[in-house]
């Protein structure tokens, strides 16, 4: 497992979409997830501090574990097929450690809320990670990750790659100062 830190939420200009860039701690590979309107709010609310008058459901999630008596100790990017990411959250319960599947933009919006760990798995990295030349911010690849994905995922990630085309790279660049 790779540790990671959400690097910013981002609106695609082609289609109005919200992707979270995930950045891999100490690199600079990045690897960017689609999420839902609602967890990308649940998420920005929480990094920019922003007071609401009800909790959202993230909160109330929070909330239940902690009533509970569970903890969240890590969340992690565990898969991806046919387009779609799948997440993890282990919890800990009277000692016991759970595994629970969670939606990655769910799991994000409760790792921020708690303050948990956030980590990908090696081969989302390699299908889905994108890699930027320190120099000029512009995306380089991997090499490998080709080799690793076959033709229908290779298909289907296209979205994610003409994504990243749009993206002011020169802006990662800047925020990396």
């Amino acid at each position: 497992m790779i540790e990671m830190t959400i690097d910013s939420i981002r609106v695609s200009l082609m289609n109005y979409q919200r992707v979270v860039i995930l950045k891999e701690k100490g690199t600079n590979r990045y690897l960017p997830i689609w999420i839902g309107p609602a967890e990308a709010d649940a998420i920005a609310v929480k990094l920019q501090n922003v007071e609401l008058s009800r909790p959202l459901t993230h909160d109330l999630l929070q909330s239940v574990i902690s009533t509970l008596g569970a903890s969240v100790e890590y969340i992690v990017v565990n898969g991806l097929k046919e387009d779609t990411f799948y997440a993890r959250l282990a919890l800990t319960v009277n000692g016991d450690e759970l595994d629970i599947d969670s939606r990655p933009s769910d799991a994000l919006a409760l790792a921020v809320r708690v303050g948990a760990p956030i980590y990908a798995e090696e081969s989302v990295l390699e299908k889905a990670g994108i890699i930027l030349e320190e120099e000029t911010g512009k995306s380089i690849s991997e090499g490998k990750s080709e080799a690793k994905v076959d033709e229908q995922e290779l298909k289907g990630l296209s979205a994610y790659k003409d994504f990243i085309n749009t993206l002011d790279l020169e802006d990662f660049k800047k925020r990396q100062s």
